[in-house]
């Protein structure tokens, strides 16, 4: 396969048990090497299409570099990075963008950076070796294409700080191959190179890979190995899927949006997909300590958020029935493993206190229904059916929640901060929970907490809207919920 001679690339296929075995996350080393083929495949049909719009003079010097330089060339064609350039400068060529201004010119620097008989010498690699398994992928702090993953890439890191990477990566990759070593071998053949960017102050930490880079992770810093370990495996099935769906529709409609367990806006169905995908490794990985509380609650709450995600899939195409069918037999025993039953009360509860606080930022009340709301309340009447829209958030959401904070916290051990009411909650304490819930009144009340501990099967959002139309006289919280219950 050459630069000028792209159609000669045979067609990719996968079988029915390499799908289903894909689904259920333990692809074997064929089929990855079968995905990786086709990273390559996508981008040099993307560099077909550059040439197609910029004039085939383009890859005039890169085709050269081929001829002396075959392997280094292809190398650098191959990397992920690579594959965010190329379909950047194809959509800014499509858009009309002159050659220059696409950025046409990279594939000349990149010509040039093929004759270099050696890689550069301030390319950084990120190496472990545990009981005979080994993984090298670069630690890319200094290329500029690094931005285009989506988060802000730190500055080229110091010596220090490489070498914090380097000893969180050793420990982690001990983890990774000695609770899930079968993960392990998957992510020593996807996994290309490790972007560091900045952190976020709003989350614990951030990842990211693109549709794009197959075998790329974006990733702040990680707080500890198991941090890493378990950000690693998220970000790869992310990169896994995307190369699937490079193959495969898996969606009739894959821009539906809906609820999503892992975020705080609508996520469309595609985004859905990805998260039960990716979280079935973590889960996973979770899994193979059971006698860690901390470890237990994330294995309790992913794997009923990983199944309940995949079951409300809808539109499914042939490919995608096999794929998640898969994932779901792979999930659907673990919801059957026992978990100490306080645990699984925060995990529980976690889960559910994320879809109320999600509801009562994403889905408004028509201000007419929530009109007919306070009138009926008045006059004592019973609540007339009301309708609630999902209302698109300006900007991605991560999950932030100060009850899952005390809860982790108090999993671990440690000292304990917060509201009244949170306190209580996590304490197990559901009634004192519920007379400090229902003390707070006004634009303060805390509905998610209140339903979280009253037992209430209300729709947050109708309760939130029945006590803003009610205004000054509202009732206490508690009896507008017994009220629309």
């Amino acid at each position: 396969m050459t630069v000028t001679g792209i159609g000669a690339a045979r067609p990719h296929r996968l079988s029915d048990a390499a799908l289903v075995a894909l689904g259920a996350g333990r692809p074997g080393p064929d089929v990855l090497d079968e995905l990786r083929r086709v990273r390559m495949s996508r981008h040099l049909l993307l560099l077909r299409q550059i040439a197609a719009l910029a004039g085939t003079a383009c890859l005039g010097e890169l085709a050269a570099a081929e001829t002396t330089h075959p392997a280094r060339t292809r190398a650098l064609l191959d990397r992920p990075l690579f594959g965010v350039w190329a379909a950047g400068c194809l959509t800014a060529l499509r858009d009309g963008a002159s050659p220059e201004t696409a950025g046409v010119g990279y594939l000349t620097e990149l010509a040039a950076r093929a004759r270099i008989p050696r890689p550069r010498q301030a390319e950084r690699l990120l190496t472990a070796a545990h009981d005979g398994l080994s993984i090298s992928v670069r630690l890319e702090d200094s290329d500029p294409l690094r931005a285009r993953l989506g988060l802000t890439p730190t500055p080229p890191l110091s010596q220090a700080a490489a070498a914090r990477w380097q000893a969180t990566f050793t420990e982690a990759w001990r983890l990774l191959v000695e609770r899930v070593r079968p993960d392990a071998e998957v992510l020593s053949r996807v996994l290309d190179c490790v972007v560091p960017v900045e952190t976020d102050p709003a989350a614990r930490g951030i990842s990211a890979t693109s549709v794009h880079a197959y075998g790329a992770v974006a990733m702040s810093e990680p707080a500890d190995p198991a941090a890493l370990a378990v950000g690693l495996l998220h970000e790869a099935q992310h990169s896994i899927l995307n190369a699937v769906l490079y193959l495969f529709d898996l969606l009739e409609a894959p821009d539906t949006p809906g609820y999503s367990p892992w975020r705080d806006d609508p996520r469309p169905a595609s985004g859905i997909l990805h998260g039960a995908y990716a979280y079935l490794t973590v889960t996973r990985f979770w899994r193979t300590r059971p006698q860690d509380r901390p470890a237990r609650f994330e294995f309790a709450r992913w794997r009923a958020a990983v199944a309940a995600a995949a079951e409300g899939l809808t539109g499914l195409t042939p490919a995608g029935e096999r794929f998640v069918g898969a994932l779901l037999d792979e999930v659907r025993p673990w919801l059957a493993e026992p978990v100490d039953p306080d645990v699984l009360r925060l995990a529980e509860g976690a889960n559910r206190d994320h879809h109320l606080r999600w509801r009562l930022r994403n889905l408004r009340v028509d201000p007419a229904d929530a009109a007919a709301l306070a009138r009926a309340w008045r006059r004592g009447e019973l609540p007339p059916p009301v309708t609630a829209r999902l209302h698109r958030a300006p900007r991605r959401a991560l999950e932030a929640s100060a009850r899952l904070d005390l809860a982790h916290r108090l999993l671990r051990g440690l000292p304990l901060d917060g509201s009244a009411g949170d306190l209580a909650y996590v304490r197990g304490d559901h009634e004192a929970a519920l007379r400090a819930y229902s003390e707070i009144r006004g634009d303060r009340t805390d509905w998610a907490g209140l339903l979280l501990v009253s037992g209430g099967r209300v729709a947050p959002e109708v309760a939130a809207a029945t006590g803003a139309a009610l205004g000054a006289d509202r009732p206490e919280p508690l009896a507008i919920v017994n009220w629309l219950s």
